[in-house]
């Protein structure tokens, strides 16, 4: 059956969200303008449409899913529901440019998926993000406690900024449910991946500051990770090693000392990925995903204690 029309809309973010959720679903939706029957259909018509097809065995299912969708807002057009609007809510901030936040919730999975070639992923948003973190982060250190040593608000740092720390905030406004997942990557549990979820944070930390400016961003990240450089500043958490504090944990158990071995290190260069094993005596005790090999280190020990400490 030839290709059949299911949307027409003059809204990117309304197009991405919809072919999203067809794609969700199991229905492969295009991006066509004109005949859709045509062999290199163009984005937008010169009306400035855009139109999403399905196939025709599917056009009845899609229409059902969109409409299922769909809110009645007055005597105005029926649009599609804002999809976005929760994450809003979660992180206290609203967004001129909506089209940043959908940026930064695509993952390449997603983008590599679309046929059209219009949709970006987040990459470039995350490594810009990851910089206004940096900054935002170090300039609070800098300003809270300035009686504290370079070494001190070092250490800090790291812990806030840990791809597992930002995976926990990430967790806490359910980032992950808004994220734009290829389909592989939606089977794999890419929704609940650590790693993925700080660099979408981190995308979406760049979003915000593109959105509405240095200001806007620290402003966010103070309300998000206030409290945890409060709880990274007091002296018991700046000086806890886990490394050294399992070491003594297992001589003093007359047991082998750990083994810290590198199960897997991912992506490009000045994004590399490391996932690290802590071993002792042939059994793995913790494993933990970090983009410095010391910080991952640090958390496989850090869960290992905890697994000794479940164990008696």
């Amino acid at each position: 059956m030839d290709p059949v029309i299911v949307l027409t809309t003059r809204s990117d973010i309304e197009a991405s969200v919809v072919t999203a959720l067809l794609d969700s679903h199991g229905i492969a939706a295009f991006r066509v303008s004109g005949n859709p029957q045509a062999i290199w259909p163009m984005t937008v018509n010169p009306l400035g449409e855009i139109r999403i097809a399905v196939q025709g065995e599917d056009a009845e299912e899609a229409r059902r899913i969109i409409e299922s969708h769909r809110e009645d807002v007055g005597t105005r057009v029926i649009r599609l529901r804002d999809e976005f609007e929760e994450l809003e809510r979660q992180i206290d901030y609203r967004f001129q440019d909506r089209g940043l936040l959908e940026h930064a919730l695509t993952h390449r999975s997603r983008a590599a998926e679309d046929v059209s070639g219009g949709v970006l992923d987040n990459e470039s948003l995350e490594f810009l993000g990851d910089a206004v973190l940096g900054l935002v982060v170090a300039e609070a250190l800098f300003r809270r406690y300035p009686e504290f040593d370079e070494g001190q608000k070092s250490k800090i740092k790291a812990a806030v900024v840990s791809t597992q720390s930002l995976a926990r905030h990430a967790e806490r406004i359910r980032l992950g449910a808004h994220l734009l997942l290829g389909r592989g990557e939606e089977k794999t549990g890419g929704r609940f991946k650590q790693a993925l979820l700080a660099d979408g944070y981190e995308a979406l930390i760049a979003a915000v500051y593109l959105d509405g400016g240095l200001p806007a961003a620290a402003a966010f990240l103070e309300r998000e990770l206030g409290d945890a450089m409060s709880i990274g500043a007091q002296q018991d958490v700046v000086g806890m090693d886990y490394k050294s504090a399992l070491q003594e944990r297992l001589q003093a158990s007359g047991q082998p000392l750990p083994e810290y071995r590198v199960a897997s290190a991912t992506g490009p260069d000045h994004r590399k990925e490391f996932t690290i094993e802590v071993v002792v005596g042939g059994e793995i005790l913790g494993m933990a995903t970090g983009r410095a090999k010391k910080e991952a280190e640090q958390e496989a020990a850090r869960l290992a204690l905890a697994r000794l400490d479940r164990a008696g």
